[in-house]
């Protein structure tokens, strides 16, 4: 017969892995990578589905311009409602209508870099590891967002329409930042900046 202090005098890890207590049954619950990896395999190919991504409606970004010039701009990204917002007890808070600035309230803590896919390896060496990459509309030959993404081992984005107009982006390369309540738009001239690395390269 085990007696009492010996059992206080036991390690609880030794009890733990040779003690049971009550019934026990087989775990029945599949393994859950398992599962992940099954679901996986039945994804459909939406390839064969949709046709190739180039045609996909998901995957048009909204066109831009190219950037011709070092230019440095303001946009204010005024909101305007298009609709009453009450209380739920239907007292009027703000009437259609109603602008303010949406910079005021919260802040944009990372970057927007915005380029053609022909413009990405220089947004790669451009972007911090918040800032977020927007791909613009690109050429027959360029890869999809999601092609160049996972060729890259970063995520990318498309830049949409509603996004195109709400920052007032007109050409890319363009940064994007806030400075206190307003956007900074910064466009860049990477064919005059390649001139200029290349004159400081040339030997004298």
């Amino acid at each position: 017969m085990v007696s009492l202090a010996a059992i206080v005098a036991t390690p609880t890890a030794v009890l733990a892995a040779t003690s049971t207590i009550g019934r026990t049954w087989p775990i029945a619950e599949p393994d859950a990578l398992s599962e992940i990896e099954g679901q996986a395999a039945r994804v459909p190919d939406m390839t064969k589905a949709f046709g190739p991504r180039e045609r996909w409606s998901a995957m048009k970004a909204a066109s831009l311009g190219i950037a011709r010039a070092d230019r440095t701009r303001t946009v204010v990204p005024f909101y305007t409602l298009e609709q009453d917002i009450r209380l739920p007890e239907g007292k009027l808070l703000y009437a259609k209508g109603f602008s303010f600035n949406p910079l005021a309230y919260v802040s944009l803590p990372q970057r927007l870099i915005v380029v053609h896919p022909r413009e990405l390896d220089w947004a790669l060496r451009t972007a911090r590891p918040a800032d977020f990459i927007l791909l613009a509309a690109g050429g027959p030959g360029d890869a999809d967002a999601i092609t160049l993404g996972e060729r890259h081992g970063r995520a990318l984005f498309l830049l949409e329409e509603r996004v195109k107009a709400r920052l007032g982006l007109t050409a890319a390369p363009v940064i994007v930042a806030q400075e206190g309540q307003k956007l900074v738009l910064t466009e860049v001239d990477l064919v005059e900046a390649d001139r200029a690395k290349i004159a400081r390269n040339a030997p004298r």
